[in-house]
């Protein structure tokens, strides 16, 4: 009864921390779109010497742990003499981290379309900025849909290491009530569960945009592709 009465009280507190963590995740995740489908679009028709930079870039921010880059962005920004704000390192780290992952998830969405249509759209007159941005894109990025949705369910749970810097979200405002009841397994099963329904729902909604935006000929929804398979 202790045990759920420390709950009770502790949890308008941490579900506080569900703005801070929704916002950071947010904001990481339109760094990486706004990033990464240009990167990926340089990986696939750019020339050579910005393809290296970007796989370059790549390499280095999904061989890194998010951990180790919380720290060296922290110290970048103490002796760049910059305001040390915990969020917006977290969410600058987390942004750079998804720019790479989601520059993969969209260079596979491209690399899957047929590649007879940048030829068909040349023979239209096109040239290849308009190809890429009216014909390309509009269907790789729907495309990508159930990639960037892992994307945001990796992002969420990367979260909660940037309590080490102090970020206010849900783990850090939980191990500080911990800190202080002693009651660390109710209040840590609290937050993986708050964690889990934060999942569960914006998966769930970004399931019914799936399907809304699939594409005749790709997917798993298309009728008669169970059969086939």
């Amino acid at each position: 009864m202790h045990s759920l009465s420390v709950i009770i009280d502790a949890l308008p507190f941490i579900l506080g921390g569900c703005v801070v963590t929704v916002g950071a995740v947010g904001i990481a995740l339109t760094i990486g779109l706004c990033l990464g489908v240009p990167f990926a679009v340089t990986q696939v028709y750019g020339p050579p010497c910005l393809k290296r930079l970007v796989s370059l870039y790549v390499w280095f921010f999904r061989g890194v742990p998010i951990l180790v880059l919380l720290f060296l962005f922290y110290g970048l920004f103490l002796n760049m003499g910059l305001p040390v704000e915990p969020f917006l390192i977290s969410c600058l780290v987390m942004g750079c981290t998804s720019t790479a992952y989601q520059s993969q998830i969209f260079r596979g969405s491209i690399l899957s379309l047929p590649q007879g249509q940048m030829k068909a759209g040349r023979a239209l007159g096109m040239h290849d900025g308009q190809i890429i941005r009216s014909i390309i894109l509009p269907q790789a990025l729907r495309i990508s849909i159930p990639g960037w949705a892992n994307e945001y369910s990796i992002l969420l749970k990367d979260s909660a290491v940037c309590y080490v810097l102090g970020t206010q979200e849900i783990m850090a405002r939980t191990a500080a009530i911990a800190a202080r009841t002693h009651e660390h397994l109710a209040l840590y099963a609290t937050a993986g569960l708050i964690y889990f329904i934060l999942t569960i729902i914006v998966l769930r909604l970004l399931r019914i945009l799936e399907e809304s935006m699939s594409i005749a000929g790709f997917g798993a929804h298309e009728p008669g592709a169970a059969k086939g398979a």
